[in-house]
């Protein structure tokens, strides 16, 4: 666990017992898009199984201010729901969760990380780009839904 500096937050790796305090983060975060089925309890939970050491909350005391979701396929790690409370913004909170991530990826021998940021996405793409990953423009990225009931719900 690490604490940062200007503000008491600390940064751990995300338990099945975070998901309510995970799930209502997400629903507060502007425009981000939440599926009925990958991110219920019961899929979230298969997930962090699936995925025990990679991903990361921010705690304020016990409140949760941030989360990234994180896997592996063995080869390539992937981020998804990267957020931090939009009035915990601005303390490198979300740069320490992606620096905690990546050393668990690391460990695990995942070289690479991909990521998916919506176009509409002005906060996430600055982010990305300030923290120097790229925008690869090379390769286009392609869905089949193999189940049309995960309906795709964006907050307000």
């Amino acid at each position: 666990m690490e604490k940062d500096q200007d503000m008491p937050i600390t940064i751990r790796t995300m338990q099945v017992s975070d998901y309510d305090q995970v799930d209502d983060l997400w629903k507060r975060i502007h425009g981000f898009a939440i599926r009925s089925l990958d991110d219920s309890r019961e899929y979230i939970t298969r997930f962090l199984e699936r995925n025990p050491r990679t991903s990361v909350v921010a705690l304020d005391g016990s409140k949760i201010v941030g989360s990234i979701l994180c896997g592996h396929d063995g080869r390539t790690g992937t981020f998804y729901h990267v957020c931090v409370d939009e009035a915990y913004r601005r303390h490198h909170i979300g740069r320490r969760m992606v620096t905690a991530c990546m050393r668990a990826l690391q460990e695990e021998k995942i070289s690479s990380i991909t990521l998916i940021a919506f176009t509409s996405n002005e906060v996430g793409n600055e982010f990305w780009n300030d923290i120097g990953w790229t925008k690869r423009s090379d390769v286009n990225r392609y869905d089949f839904k193999l189940n049309e009931e995960n309906i795709v719900a964006f907050t307000k």
